[in-house]
């Protein structure tokens, strides 16, 4: 609960379109009571989507903070690694542990696992897919019932076409610096290393900019299939 005490919605700057909005507004009708969903595929991946999951945290905060100074509660907020863990991410306030999944490399069992933690807003790796993946019918109509809200993002931080930006902050880049500092025996220093250079190339006004483009549940779902990766946006 660290980002509770040291970030505020005010610390981020939300875009959609060009136009500034509040992150209620990007995923409309967001309420203390959704959940938050990050496909993860490669190392400290979710890195790419710090901003938007720090801003996320922040949001269900803000809920708490209305009722009074005093709570002890996490969001209900996961990262679904795919294939083997791929980091630890808690300083983006994803804890206990175990709200990191591991999950295997088919999209029936990652969708499976999206459903099994009722997530109703899904962030996954952008990319091309290859061909619609298969998915159980019931497994399909369970996604289609609840989540509202799919965002396309890529672990460099920008995605092709991107139409959202969200400007980070110094306090959630120090989290992102954390990510990178623990479990150092699971990334290679040169990846670290290009991570944190990756991360420096977005900074516009002082902090980084990461970008996202809004999609559709089909998109979303067929990028549960492993994808030719797209060319990030300058």
């Amino acid at each position: 609960m660290h980002s509770a005490e040291e970030l505020r919605s005010s610390s981020f700057r939300i875009a959609v379109a060009g136009r500034e909005v509040p992150l209620t507004e990007l995923f409309d009708g967001f309420g203390e009571d959704d959940r938050l969903g990050v496909v993860v595929r490669r190392p400290c991946g979710a890195i790419g989507a710090s901003a938007l999951i720090t801003a996320t945290v922040t949001a269900f905060y803000d809920f708490q903070r209305a009722r009074g100074p005093d709570f002890f509660i996490y969001p209900d907020y996961f990262l679904f690694h795919v294939g083997q863990r791929l980091g630890d991410h808690s300083m983006l306030d994803i804890w206990p542990s175990h709200k990191e999944v591991v999950v295997a490399e088919e999209p029936e069992r990652i969708l499976q696992a999206i459903n099994d933690r009722a997530v109703t807003r899904l962030v996954v790796e952008d990319g091309e897919p290859d061909d619609p993946p298969a998915l159980e019918r019931e497994t399909l109509a369970s996604a289609r019932a609840r989540i509202a809200t799919c965002l396309a993002y890529s672990p460099s931080g920008r995605v092709h076409d991107g139409d959202v930006r969200i400007a980070s902050n110094p306090v959630s880049e120090g989290y992102v610096d954390a990510v990178l500092a623990a479990r150092v025996g699971e990334l290679e220093p040169a990846a670290r290393g290009e991570i944190r250079e990756g991360r420096a190339r977005l900074v516009e006004d002082g902090v980084p900019v990461e970008t996202y483009r809004r999609i559709e549940l089909d998109k979303a779902l067929a990028l549960l299939a492993p994808a030719r990766e797209r060319a990030a946006a300058a």
